[in-house]
């Protein structure tokens, strides 16, 4: 009798329970839109946050909701936009890719350094130690922590220990600009292209014994670039992008290179009074 008792209130027990979970369930259900799992699939589920969003989930129940439109996405493919946006029955709406840009050009063909580094094959490790050695104090240190910060593989370091971004690769994801000890990084629209690639504060031709590339501060960019498109501060200029940035003319008499064109087809374009580099290996070192 004891033994039906038990398994009486355990079985009523268990009931009152189920009965309990299934009142809650439907009092506490909270309806998500089956459309939200489609969307998402057609993502890319690269999760880079260029979008605005932390991930693709939020973005895809942003998209669901009407709050954004595909075009937002500038990782997923024009492809992919446009099947999310049939999907959806919205427009395709568009939204300029962001992209990492580096601000120095000092490989180790035109920059020196100054110390021997020993230690940790890392930027961030290296930047401990005196800044890290270089002639240059706010150049790439070279040893690619950007490169191995980048997930999607749109950083390479190239034969003068370089890092190249990969524009088509690029999800501005900001690791890249988390990583390096120098701030050389930064995210900018791809309609960016004059593009100062330089960080040195220092003025003066004295800058070039330690990197060709340099900005000496000399101005010349400043003065030739129209309306207030380029104002010289901490001796170095500063691109108006708010103005028509549309054009080359501030490029052509920087004797360095420091100030340069970025061109899809072209690359790295310089001004016609820019000093060639033609040195393929590595400049002599400034330590014995």
């Amino acid at each position: 009798m004891t033994i039906l008792i038990a398994l009486a209130s355990l079985g009523s027990l268990t009931l009152v329970l189920a009965v309990m979970l299934i009142v809650a369930n439907k009092k506490l259900y909270v309806y998500e839109d089956p459309r939200i799992d489609n969307v998402e699939d057609m993502l890319p589920h690269a999760n880079c946050g260029a979008c605005g969003y932390p991930g693709c989930r939020p973005f895809a129940e942003a998209l669901v909701e009407g709050k954004v439109l595909p075009g937002k996405c500038t990782v997923s493919t024009e492809e992919g936009r446009e099947k999310i946006a049939h999907y959806l029955g919205v427009s395709l709406g568009a939204e300029e890719k962001i992209v990492a840009r580096l601000a120095c050009a000092g490989g180790s063909n035109v920059a020196i350094n100054r110390a021997e580094y020993k230690g940790i094959e890392s930027c961030s490790a290296a930047s401990l130690v005196s800044g890290g050695g270089k002639g240059c104090f706010w150049g790439c240190l070279g040893y690619g922590d950007c490169e191995i910060s980048c997930d999607f593989d749109a950083i390479t370091m190239n034969e003068n220990d370089l890092p190249v971004v990969d524009v088509d690769k690029c999800t501005a994801c900001g690791d890249c600009v988390e990583a390096c000890p120098k701030d050389l990084f930064s995210l900018q629209p791809v309609s960016h292209r004059l593009w100062v690639a330089c960080k040195n504060l220092e003025a003066g031709d004295e800058i070039l014994e330690e990197c060709q590339v340099a900005c000496t501060a000399c101005g010349r960019c400043a003065m030739d670039a129209p309306g207030n498109l380029i104002e010289m501060k901490n001796n170095l200029p500063v691109v108006n992008y708010r103005e028509d940035h549309r054009t080359q003319v501030p490029i052509q008499r920087c004797p360095t290179g420091a100030i340069v064109w970025l061109d899809d087809k072209l690359g790295v374009v310089k001004g016609k009074d820019s000093k060639k580099i033609i040195r393929k290996g590595k400049r002599k070192t400034g330590y014995s």
